[in-house]
């Protein structure tokens, strides 16, 4: 099987650099896989589960949104956040699932933005689901 470059970047961090063999990622209309030689291209990436396959293991990261690169077998992550699921603290990620849920009960009785809400809501249950990878 054929690698490429892997380049995740943050607001506040680079990640290293690696080979890889596969990528998937969550698209704003639906998961897509990377493999080598990939048709060039950009692609807006919603919040959801990526999972990374390289010769030696397979890891799952969650990420809350952002775009991907694929440019002569090299590929960029520019994306909000991203936590490695064995990283990612489940109380504190139960704990905002809670806070989302009591907002979403709550909508009704102040003015809350409802695309906030959802996405919160989206994001803690995504962090929970890769922390059980």
């Amino acid at each position: 099987m054929g690698h490429f470059t892997l380049d995740i970047v943050t607001p506040t961090q680079n990640l290293d650099v690696i080979e890889v063999n596969y990528v998937r990622c969550p698209g704003i209309d639906g998961s897509f896989g990377i493999m080598a030689n990939h048709q060039d291209g950009v692609f807006s990436l919603d919040i959801g589960e990526i999972m990374i396959q390289s010769e030696s293991d397979t890891k799952f990261y969650s990420i809350s949104g952002g775009f991907a690169e694929i440019n002569e077998n090299e590929v960029c992550l520019l994306v909000e956040t991203i936590e490695v699921s064995s990283d990612i603290d489940i109380s504190r990620a139960e704990s905002a699932l809670q806070r989302a849920n009591e907002r979403k009960t709550k909508r009704n009785e102040e003015d809350l933005d409802e695309v906030r809400m959802e996405s919160s809501l989206s994001r803690a249950l995504n962090r929970l689901r890769v922390a059980n990878r």
